[in-house]
């Protein structure tokens, strides 16, 4: 792809450019940019062009090892060298690097950035497809995708960790313009022109399912069916080989399509695109670059909100166990099965009470512009709702679901939408849905986990360090990732020293703290959930032993209770997702319970504020009166 010339203007003008070697044009003239720290200074300011960079990440990028005492004095060097630098080109009217209270920002215009430039681009085209000109969508991704150079972005600073990542997330972008373009191509009667660079992505990214797809497509409208079908064959075998796993619903449809169809001629391009609109906007919280592992449960929830009629999906587990993640992970993956959107609505508010069905149909119908009546009620506005979901195929990800009551008439009664919900508790009255509990992950994922925050060089320095932090954490997700953030930060902490405060029952929670970020916080949250008497009762049991383990007989003996009120109350509390119950069929008598470690923690300085958080909390805690579930709804607690 070629590099554009620098934009037309005044004498001065620059043109920054990362795709590709980090460079700097100015009057088409290549511009010095110094050694290579402050390069590598620079490519990061460039790379969050206009916003405020830290000096910790600035810092990380140019010495992630082991920063010099000089460390910020060196920086302030390389921004002055860069400003010296920037006003030969501005005539000194312009400081480009300004410093405020959270970082260094660098100031660039869209002209000046191909970056930027690139994304602009994007958007109109995208925005152009949309609006059914497909013509006009093509030209200008294309026109994006011209921007990138002949080599990987930031190839020459790939060394750094910080870099690495960002031109990662380029390439990402790119690849999902190019499939972009290439569906609009082909759509518009010019598959011919997408063929060979397809083909040479799908070498470089073979389990990249969407790219698979745009080029069986464009291999069957321009004439090629046996090819197409060949590269389905190819990517099935692959799948199951490496994966043990099939290709999507979307694709083995698309494949029995071009079966049917046999070698048609390729479509005819439309004489004048006609105007259309996305039935639903794509509304989704960014994909977790952290996310690690999952792919069982990936699969099946892939396999079942994908699934060609649609369905209902409840991923359950208790809090920071990272339902969330999957579930997005899961609507970014699927965004070639879903072509009447997907969006995303957080069933909760910001201070964790529970939305009510008419407030999250309000945010649903504006999404995907529902047609509802003036003023209507819940009733009129589930019913809009419902006749939208007949019609489309979209997907819905409702997070954080409170209860039943609160969804039910969200969910499709018919047509091919799917709906994923996500839970705390199991959400027993809904019926018939997928099921996926999530627990904890086992020890070598959460090590995953936590090497990509933290650096693999880091951990390997004291492996069995990073181990004790990840049982202490309970291997769950949420304290893996804050204390990588903690540590990322605190670069001069010992990783044994991290592990033995963590390790301390009084000390974890304060020290499971990230910025806003907090395993407290959260946990108190699905604390709030639970009625009285589940407090009480959980602050018993958690108190039983220091891992949270307990067995019926002793809970028996915690909760003062004959063996039939101990089962209810028990299962009262699994069904709310705070104890985790065997995998396998077991006596009551047999099975072997757990609270989360974390959970007991907080149970215990909850039923005994300011005491000593490792010992038992049984005497503590007040007498426990006979629970009587309600009527009917023991398993749905």
């Amino acid at each position: 792809m070629n590099r554009p010339p620098a934009r037309p203007g005044t004498a001065g003008t620059v043109y920054f450019s990362l795709l590709g070697p980090l460079t700097a044009l100015v009057d088409g003239s290549p511009l010095p940019l110094g050694p290579r720290k402050q390069r590598l200074v620079l490519a990061t300011l460039l790379s969050r062009p206009n916003t405020p960079v830290p000096v910790d990440v600035l810092t990380d990028v140019v010495w992630p090892e082991a920063p010099p005492r000089t460390a910020r004095k060196n920086l302030q060097v390389y921004v002055s060298a860069a400003r010296a630098l920037f006003g030969t080109v501005d005539g000194g009217d312009r400081d480009r690097v300004v410093h405020g209270c959270g970082g260094y920002r660098l100031r660039v215009e869209e002209g000046e950035l191909d970056t930027l430039r690139f994304h602009a681009l994007t958007r109109a085209g995208r925005a152009a497809g949309e609006r059914g000109d497909l013509r006009t969508a093509a030209r200008l991704l294309r026109e994006a995708l011209d921007l990138w150079g002949e080599r990987p972005p930031l190839h020459d600073l790939r060394d750094s960790d910080v870099v690495a990542q960002e031109a990662e997330r380029l390439e990402a972008r790119c690849l999902t313009v190019y499939e972009d373009w290439a569906e609009a191509e082909t759509e518009t009667g010019r598959a011919a022109v997408a063929v060979d660079g397809l083909r040479d992505l799908v070498e470089r990214h073979p389990l990249r399912e969407r790219l698979r797809a745009a080029w069986m497509n464009s291999l069957h409208h321009s004439g090629r069916q046996a090819e197409a079908l060949a590269v389905y064959d190819d990517y099935r075998q692959l799948l199951a080989r490496e994966l043990g796993l099939e290709p999507s619903p979307a694709l083995a449809a698309l494949y029995g399509r071009i079966l049917r169809r046999g070698a048609s001629a390729p479509p005819a391009a439309p004489p004048e695109a006609a105007p259309r609109k996305a039935a639903c906007d794509v509304s989704l919280p960014t994909d977790l670059r952290a996310f690690t592992g999952r792919e069982d449960e990936l699969a099946r929830l892939h396999r079942s909100a994908g699934a060609p009629d649609g369905g209902v999906v409840v991923v359950t587990g208790p809090a920071g166990v990272g339902k969330s993640a999957l579930a997005v992970r899961a609507a970014h993956l699927l965004d070639d099965v879903f072509p009447g959107g997907r969006v995303h609505v957080r069933a909760r508010r910001g201070d964790g009470t529970a939305r009510t069905p008419g407030d999250m149909l309000e945010e649903l119908a504006r999404l995907c512009d529902v047609g509802v009546p003036d003023r209507p009620d819940t009733a009129a506005a589930e019913t809009a709702w419902q006749d939208w979901l007949s019609r489309h195929r979209a997907l819905v990800v409702l997070d954080d679901v409170v209860d039943e009551a609160s969804v039910r008439g969200l969910l499709p009664r018919s047509g091919r939408s799917s709906v994923v919900l996500t839970a705390r508790g199991q959400l027993a009255g809904l019926a018939p849905v997928h099921r996926i509990a999530l627990s904890a992950p086992g020890e070598a994922e959460a090590l995953e986990l936590l090497a990509g925050l933290v650096g693999t060089d880091r951990l390997r320095t004291d492996p069995a360090a990073a181990r004790r932090i990840v049982r202490a954490c309970g291997a769950l997700p949420l304290a893996v990732t804050v204390s990588g953030m903690r540590l990322a930060v605190l670069r001069h902490l010992p990783l044994a020293e991290y592990a033995a405060r963590v390790e301390d029952p009084g000390a974890a929670l304060d020290e499971l703290v990230a910025g806003d970020v907090s395993v407290r916080s959260r946990i108190a949250a699905g604390w709030q959930d639970l009625s009285a008497h589940n407090r009480t009762a959980l602050a018993r049991l958690a108190g039983l032993s220091p891992d949270g383990g307990f067995t019926l007989e002793g809970a028996m003996a915690a909760l003062a209770r004959g063996e039939r009120e101990t089962i209810r109350a028990v299962e009262a509390l699994i069904d709310t997702g705070v104890v985790a119950s065997p995998a396998g069929e077991v006596t009551a008598h047999a099975a072997w319970y757990e609270v989360p470690r974390l959970l007991c923690l907080y149970a215990r300085e909850t039923a005994d504020p300011g005491g000593d958080a490792g010992a038992p909390v049984v005497s503590r805690v007040p007498a426990l009166p006979l629970l009587q579930p309600p009527s009917g709804s023991l398993s749905r607690g």
